[in-house]
């Protein structure tokens, strides 16, 4: 009994451990994206932004996904690839006001994703 009981302590400080730093690498991931997205943001804005910019945050981007995809489900990762392609091509057209409105998406995207991934009550039902 006592033992059933100290496994199940274990397991359950293991898991929380597991969620706490589910949480935080998240946050971190997250946070770094979106500072090249808002670099991004304000090149575009001033309309110096090319297409190698677009690709250096593409880039970054893509060694960050082959990392998330253990926390994140696939179809948030094709959706941020979505945008960001979309933002990448209005670049290289110079089309800034388009693409200033992609990476605005991408912004908030980037900052609602990690919320949605969050220990909170209504993330548990």
């Amino acid at each position: 009994m006592v033992k059933a009981i100290c496994y199940t302590v274990a397991a359950i400080l293991i898991c929380i451990g597991l969620f706490i730093f589910a949480e935080w690498y998240l946050n971190k991931q997250f946070e770094e994206f979106s500072a090249a997205l808002d670099s991004l943001y304000e090149k575009i804005e001033d309309e110096t932004a090319t297409r190698e910019d677009g690709y250096a945050v593409k880039a970054l981007w893509t060694d960050k996904k082959s990392k998330l995809q253990v926390f994140v489900p696939h179809n948030d990762i094709s959706y941020i690839d979505y945008w960001l392609s979309e933002a990448c091509g209005l670049l290289y057209n110079e089309q800034y006001d388009l693409a200033l409105g992609k990476v605005e998406v991408l912004k908030e995207i980037a900052k609602n994703l990690p919320d949605a991934y969050r220990i909170k009550l209504e993330n548990v039902f």
